[in-house]
């Protein structure tokens, strides 16, 4: 079976975030105003063949725990649903 994974990679909350800040201040520059803590991090999706969902979950947690998330300065959740 073929499942999509949502992956959702965020920098951790105590650490400094350059680029969120960066449009943060940019927001204010073109007067968006009532913003703040601007936060940014990766979307990444794909698709996984695996014989159940919960053998792709492991799937995907592997690939985040060994490529895509760097588990020092960033977090990651993911949901996976049938494609």
């Amino acid at each position: 079976m073929k499942f999509k994974a949502s992956i959702k990679i965020m920098p951790l909350e105590a650490l400094l975030d350059p680029q969120g800040k960066a449009v943060g201040q940019s927001m204010g520059n073109l007067d968006i105003n009532g913003v703040s803590n601007v936060r940014v991090g990766k979307h990444i999706t794909l698709l996984v063949d695996s014989e159940d969902e919960s053998s792709a979950k492991k799937i995907v947690e592997e690939a985040c725990t060994k490529l895509l998330c760097n588990q020092i300065m960033e977090s990651f959740s993911f949901s996976v649903e049938k494609a």
